[in-house]
């Protein structure tokens, strides 16, 4: 059994897992899996997607992932709820999961701590109501600047992309259960004190109630390595027991 992490895939899982970038899936089987911290790519239903997620299934290993802030959450939101591995999932196809907010999950004796979500940052131009009686002005006039940052409301962006309070709650009292202690944290959106030394108090990454939330996990839980993605970089703060993945894949077990 092993456990490899990667960042953001953005659905673009036939270049980030094919065998050419990854050519040690060749060694790998079903009882191998590889996390994905969120941004996965869950958006539409569309026959592509489809069909990307059939390639994906097909695959040797097992895929796990967080969701991100740029996940359609109507689509996850509906999809039954499931347990493995001791906590709470979406199966997206049989060996394709989402393993929800707030869970804990016993992989071969290591505990995983997993809590998706995130806020955009690419919507400084505002979120747009698709059924308000002015959208298509807005729409065509935002288009036409090409540093117009905006989102559609329920078909680019969504409010789910943060937890909610039920989710939060979960959370706390799961690691409470398992004594405030688990092997591994994998997130997309860092903790505020990390997301304020990547981000240097500057720009569009702004600290938030999840921000706030996953530092005070941080603060009260003892972990080996927090993973996480969002912030498009590969980095390891070796002093915080901590990485930021993007295309990097890493082997953790």
């Amino acid at each position: 059994m092993a456990v490899w992490v990667t960042g953001d895939t953005h659905g673009d899982w036939m270049n980030r897992l094919k065998a050419d970038s990854f050519p040690e899936q060749k060694e790998m089987s079903k009882d191998d899996f590889v996390i994905v911290c969120g941004d996965f790519g869950i958006w539409d239903n569309s026959k592509r997607e489809k069909y990307n997620l059939d390639w994906l299934e097909d695959k040797p290993f097992t895929t796990l992932f967080v969701s991100g802030n740029h996940e359609n959450y109507d689509i996850l939101d509906h999809l039954s709820v499931e347990e493995w591995h001791g906590g709470k999932v979406n199966f997206i196809r049989p060996s394709v999961i989402h393993l929800m907010r707030g869970q804990i999950f016993l992989i071969e004796n290591n505990s995983f701590f997993a809590f998706g979500g995130a806020s955009s940052h690419d919507i400084s131009a505002g979120i747009l109501e698709p059924d308000a009686p002015d959208f298509k002005e807005k729409k065509k006039k935002l288009d036409r600047d090409p540093f117009a940052l905006y989102r559609i409301n329920h078909v680019s962006w969504w409010e789910r992309e943060l937890p909610n309070e039920e989710e939060m709650k979960e959370g706390f009292i799961n690691l409470i259960k398992n004594n405030n202690k688990v092997d591994y944290i994998i997130t997309h959106s860092p903790y505020t004190s990390l997301l304020k030394q990547i981000a240097g108090g500057f720009g569009s990454y702004q600290s938030d109630r999840l921000t706030d939330y996953l530092q005070e996990i941080k603060q009260t839980v003892d972990y080996k390595h927090w993973l996480f993605g969002h912030m498009h970089q590969n980095r390891t703060f070796h002093w915080e027991r901590s990485s930021c993945l993007y295309e990097q894949i890493i082997r953790i077990l």
